[in-house]
């Protein structure tokens, strides 16, 4: 079992390494998921966050958020883990706040309600115990009975 533990934190550790570091300053928001970033060459860069889905803005809890995320990043300075580039040209990033790199983004949405963890592309077990907990309290979308997950409502 220590073999196993030992030898996933080394792919862990390589996989993280290869991630692509972007630092910046958020100047747009485009909805819960996706904003934009200016870098220190002033080039601007479309982030959409990694791990995690939020609600559609038509959908329940859509412009809020929006809204949460705004509160929580927009004027500020953050640090990017690039991961992928998908098929609309954003960047897929891990976003942290500086200066101290200890509030992932994506989790903060989760621990609120208001994201799903998107456990397509993230096997997370900090977002998926996260996202269990704000089911149970039944905060923001889990306070409604019946969330359509927005890979779904994209769908129709």
């Amino acid at each position: 079992m220590i073999k196993i533990k030992f030898y996933l934190f080394l792919f862990l550790c390589s996989a993280l390494s290869f991630a692509k570091p972007l630092n910046g300053y958020v100047v747009a928001i485009n909805d819960g998921d996706t904003f934009v970033l200016l870098d220190d060459t002033k080039t601007q860069h479309k982030i959409r966050l990694a791990e995690i889905d939020c609600p559609e803005s038509g959908q329940p809890f859509g412009k809020n958020a929006k809204q949460f995320l705004s509160d929580l990043i927009f004027n500020k300075t953050v640090y990017c883990q690039v991961l992928n580039i998908d098929k609309y040209g954003r960047e897929i990033c891990k976003v942290y706040l500086e200066p101290n790199l200890k509030t992932y983004v994506s989790s903060e949405l989760v621990k609120a309600g208001l994201a799903w963890h998107y456990k397509r592309y993230s096997n997370s077990i900090e977002l998926d115990k996260f996202e269990k907990e704000a089911r149970r309290c039944k905060r923001g979308l889990w306070a409604e009975p019946n969330a359509i997950a927005p890979w779904n409502w994209r769908r129709n």
